[in-house]
């Protein structure tokens, strides 16, 4: 007998040994992240083609102390290696960890190798041949602080690769992992089982497998024990035959039925090619279909429901992934009372989604991905009672109610005044933190960062509330809901890049069009709050010269050209802005040559600028210290330079429209006129109803020259 190592996952570690010792293991005991044991010839042959959980089988060959490099080679070529594979065999070194000595992997597999080849050099052979690619057989070293095991592995490529899944749709489970869950949600070969987010079939596949005792190494080609001196070709050949004949056999005594649906065809024929494959493709049925709207099929009367729903967090999909759980579990409830479900996710917070009570619940990994597996019974009570509450509860009740009366009163406003954009909710409650901005038929919701005395899992659960809310009040389709994390960062630029969807979208505000992007940009191109300031400078602009200062978008040049504006000039230090700017104003007919932009800082174009303008709009940031900037910004510290500036290229009769969102911002009033300037404060004029509730950080003044 050899001392063996099967490897597995964090968290799988009892389950493996509960199945080695269904295939005739009588000593396995668990390690970190694998299981030691004993095993004749026969035994290990067995369970390499039977483990359903194991990632590969290692023949344990040393055990020793390592503090050095020095210590991995001696131990390493204390093994006679010539008595495990003959010099024509091809191999490599997989080395696991490091240590205060060995920090480097790469360098530990070297050593080992040396050690290999220099064994096989000392008694005048040929030295084997490393491949990477193609070896005969794998060598396996394990490194935890000053101790090391060193092995073979039996197997070679992962045992998780069963041969029945050359495409995958998105985010596959490994066949070990789909495995694991199966075992843990409470189905047996007795009962039937439904994967309502089927993708690629894994986890239909691997239970209908088991259902037939199907070995799931059987399409299996090649293993790294057929290249050792001891390989038994007629021992492993007796045990192939008789798992190819139980295949045959297993299929035709089945009775329990399989149900598999996903929202895409093209992934529903993946699954349909791989189970033809895996040799179950007359136990499962694939159909399109959605997990919100699935139904029981006819012959599940008390079957398990198991599914892996997707749960990514890529901007943007996170409103979506709250409304396909929260509606695939009001559908669990109403439609599979009686049923079990096992439901495997790395969300807590989507699971919480569900609104059930989880019976079991296990923590395993998927690949680096801490995960949970909840497993419900539905009692019929729920199914025949669900319906009715589900339409009669509100989420977060406080805050639904306040956004209620929010659209109510701001909706309206916004459809008399012709608006396609606005807010609807500004943290109006404390406890729900977050900016709601309606952009056509879609939802912004924006999250400020959390108190530190507030716990991430609560800030996390009460976000989803959030969103679950919006769109139940709003009735918003949830994929048109963008989620976005807003926190107060210093010292960095106020316009962050975040993706590549480039999903522009053309919205009406008083007369003008202006596009606008909801994924791309932490801002969407429209600064809300200012719209009512846009709508006087159009007022304002006819005939006038106009100068637009931080012009971001340039969504104020638009509504001054609009509104006659004899020439415009925007001024801002993005080409991607000054870009859209063009945009903007080509969308509303306004081009030609008096329309200028320029990309620049504009402090510096300020102190350099020689001409002369009617109307100046100018709404710098509160702070900034970009480093394309010579020298930082503050806007208290720094509004009487950039006075200065201004007053030299303002004409007698001109206008200056200042504005900035700093919170208890103060005019200098004294070093204004000290300047020959003087100013009004139209901060409550311009302050729009939407951000009634917010009017700390909207400031807006006319200066003008002294008259």
């Amino acid at each position: 007998m050899n001392q063996y190592l099967a490897v597995t996952s964090n968290g799988l570690e009892n389950l493996l040994v509960e199945e080695l010792t269904n295939l005739g293991i009588s000593d396995a005991k668990p390690v970190q992240a694998g299981v030691k044991f004993k095993a004749t010839k026969e035994q290990i042959y067995r369970c390499c083609l039977w483990s359903r959980l194991a990632s590969r089988f290692v023949r344990v060959v040393a055990e020793f102390t390592c503090q050095d490099d020095m210590d991995l080679y001696l131990s390493a070529t204390a093994i006679n290696w010539v008595n495990h594979f003959h010099s024509s065999k091809k191999f490599v070194v997989d080395f696991n960890g490091t240590n205060r000595e060995i920090r480097n992997s790469q360098y530990g597999a070297m050593k080992v190798k040396d050690a290999v080849v220099d064994c096989f050099e000392k008694k005048n052979l040929p030295r084997p041949s490393i491949s990477k690619d193609q070896p005969d057989l794998r060598l396996h070293v394990r490194l935890h602080k000053d101790k090391a095991l060193l092995g073979i592995d039996m197997v070679g490529s992962g045992l998780h690769v069963r041969g029945y899944r050359p495409e995958s749709g998105k985010a596959p489970l490994r066949e070990t992992l789909a495995a694991a869950i199966i075992l843990r949600s409470g189905w047996d070969a007795t009962k039937s089982m439904l994967d309502p987010m089927c993708g690629s079939g894994t986890l239909l596949i691997e239970a209908a497998m088991m259902a037939a005792n199907i070995a799931p190494g059987v399409k299996r080609e090649k293993w790294g024990f057929e290249a050792l001196e001891d390989f038994d070709a007629e021992l492993w050949a007796t045990i192939k035959s008789e798992a190819n004949v139980q295949a045959r056999k297993g299929v035709k005594k089945v009775d329990a039925k399989f149900f598999g649906f996903d929202n895409d065809p093209r992934v529903v024929q993946v699954a349909k090619d791989n189970a033809r494959r895996a040799g179950v493709s007359e136990l499962i049925e694939f159909a399109e279909g959605d997990a919100a709207t699935v139904k029981r099929p006819a012959g599940f009367e008390q079957g398990v429901i198991v599914c892996n729903p997707p749960y990514g967090e890529r901007l943007g999909t996170h409103p979506g992934l709250i409304a396909l759980y929260t509606a695939f579990g009001a559908q669990l409830k109403a439609e599979f009372g009686g049923c079990q479900a096992s439901i495997f996710s790395s969300s807590d917070e989507l699971l919480s989604c569900l609104r059930m009570r989880a019976e079991k619940q296990f923590k395993m990994n998927n690949g680096a991905l801490p995960c949970h597996q909840k497993n419900y019974s539905i009692s019929a009570r729920e199914a025949s009672e669900q319906q009715g509450e589900q339409q009669q509860s509100l989420i977060a009740p406080d805050f639904a109610n306040r956004l209620k009366k929010n659209i109510g009163k701001i909706g309206k406003w916004a459809k008399r005044e012709g608006l396609d954009c606005y807010r609807i909710y500004d943290a109006d409650l404390p406890e729900y933190n977050v900016a709601i901005d309606v952009y056509l038929d879609h939802l912004v919701i924006q999250e400020y960062a959390a108190p530190k005395n507030i716990p991430e899992e609560k800030a996390k659960r009460r976000l989803t509330d959030i969103i679950r809310a919006a769109i139940q009040v709003t009735g918003v389709d949830a994929n048109s809901v963008v989620l976005k994390v807003r926190e107060k960062k210093k010292g960095t630029n106020q316009y962050q890049k975040l993706g590549q969807q480039a999903e522009k979208m053309h919205a009406h505000e008083y007369g003008v069009q202006l596009i606008v992007n909801l994924y791309d940009y932490l801002d969407t191109g429209l600064f809300l709050d200012h719209k009512l300031t846009r709508r006087r400078l159009g007022q304002m602009a006819k005939g006038q010269d106009f100068l637009n200062l931080f012009a971001y978008t340039g969504s104020a040049t638009v509504h001054a050209a609009v509104g006659g504006a004899k020439s415009t000039t925007t001024v801002d230090m993005s080409k991607t802005y000054l870009d859209w700017a063009k945009e903007n104003m080509a969308l509303n007919g306004q081009v030609g040559r008096q329309h200028q932009y320029v990309q620049a800082d504009c402090l510096q174009w300020l102190e350099k600028a020689t001409g002369q303008y009617d109307l100046i709009f100018i709404d710098p940031p509160t702070f900034s210290n970009s480093k394309r900037m010579e020298q930082s910004f503050d806007v208290q510290r720094d509004h009487i330079q950039l006075m200065t500036h201004l007053k030299r290229i303002l004409r007698p009769n001109g206008t200056i429209v200042f504005s900035n969102n700093k919170r208890h911002f103060k005019m200098d009033l004294e070093q204004l006129a000290a300047l020959g300037l003087e100013a009004n404060n139209i901060s409550s004029q311009t302050l729009p109803l939407d951000f009634e509730r917010n009017k700390h950080i909207h400031n807006c003044w006319l200066v003008t020259h002294q008259q």
